[in-house]
């Protein structure tokens, strides 16, 4: 069989959409993606019964043998249990029955609406459950969420990038009042100030990649400050949306399992991950544009499909992130962006 003949084979085996309604991408590599949903599937059939064993008899309880155990993959039908446990969701939940409902009866808000609403075609497209003509269509779950948050954290409203966040969270989680409950633990705690009109938080942590850059690969730093790229031209996309609709959708939410339950940090380690296991491929960049070219493509390749040894490497290759270290130079960058204006 000729080379061509081959790569069409390995296409027609993979899945036109995936278990969360993504359309297989046009120009995926067949076979990295073909590798991927095995590897995927044979760890998944290994850690079904372990996941059972530890969620049997009662809620999540935070201890380092559920850490261990999310950083090795959190299976899609206890995700969203998972999610809600470690993130205090459950709890507010719990705490608040109604408010959710109550929010959407109360007062609307025309511009809050329509702001939503703008971005409701544009989310996910190429997910067959967000398309008007889907069975169980996600846009008006997805406008319900989005807005009932919006009414919930005023300060915040709605800005772009919130759509996707909103959006993945209503494919783990088909109930809006957790898809609600888990968007305000990842804007209000885990995530502060990363969204509304200043944006102080996602703006810091751009600068704080920067300066793990500086530090840890200093010839990538060295050649965006040649070309004169921004870290907020490079890594915005990667942040607004937690790499949701950056990466597959797989490794993504291997990603959100251990931002949920270790907290922001991990977007470091994802973005200096990528950048580091990819760093040839980038110094050999000779201008701006080829160079941000080729960060968008390092999100697809094939690390990026093997969700089970990319999250190895995000523990791995880094090294070393103590929180008190991001702290001091998240003090240290909004000191500087502050004055700045």
């Amino acid at each position: 069989m000729e080379p061509a003949e081959r790569a069409q084979a390995a296409l027609d085996r993979v899945p036109r959409v995936d278990a969360y309604g993504f359309e297989r991408p046009a120009d995926v590599d067949a076979a990295a993606y073909e590798d991927s949903l095995a590897a995927q599937l044979a760890v998944l059939a290994r850690r079904a019964h372990k996941w059972e064993r530890l969620l049997r008899g009662g809620g999540v309880r935070r201890n380092l043998t559920l850490k261990r155990y999310i950083r090795k993959g959190v299976p899609l039908e206890h995700r969203a249990r998972v999610w809600m446990g470690v993130s205090g969701a459950q709890a507010q939940l719990d705490q608040n029955p109604g408010y959710y409902h109550r929010l959407l009866q109360g007062h609307r808000d025309d511009s809050l609406e329509e702001a939503i609403r703008t971005d409701l075609h544009r989310t996910f497209p190429d997910n067959v459950r967000f398309r008007r003509d889907a069975e169980h269509c996600l846009q008006e779950p997805l406008f319900n969420v989005l807005l009932a948050y919006g009414l919930h954290n005023p300060a915040v409203g709605y800005c772009q990038g919130m759509n996707f966040v909103a959006g993945y969270l209503l494919l783990v989680s088909s109930r809006e009042e957790e898809a609600f409950w888990l968007l305000d633990a990842l804007l209000g705690r885990i995530l502060p100030d990363y969204y509304g009109p200043a944006m102080l938080g996602l703006r810091t942590d751009q600068e704080v990649l920067g300066e793990l850059v500086r530090a840890k690969l200093p010839a990538v730093a060295a050649l965006l400050d040649r070309h004169g790229v921004p870290w907020s031209l490079l890594a915005a996309r990667w942040f607004i949306c937690l790499f949701a609709d950056v990466l597959p959708v797989e490794t993504a939410l291997r990603v959100w399992d251990c931002l949920f339950c270790e907290g922001s940090k991990v977007l470091f380690r994802v973005a200096l991950t990528l950048l580091k296991l990819h760093q040839a491929f980038l110094l050999s960049a000779a201008s701006g544009p080829e160079l941000c070219q080729r960060a968008q493509e390092i999100t697809r390749g094939a690390c990026a499909w093997h969700c089970y040894s990319f999250m190895q490497s995000i523990f791995s290759e880094p090294g070393s992130l103590s929180r008190s270290s991001i702290r001091r130079l998240r003090q240290a960058c909004r000191r500087r962006l502050l004055v700045q204006g």
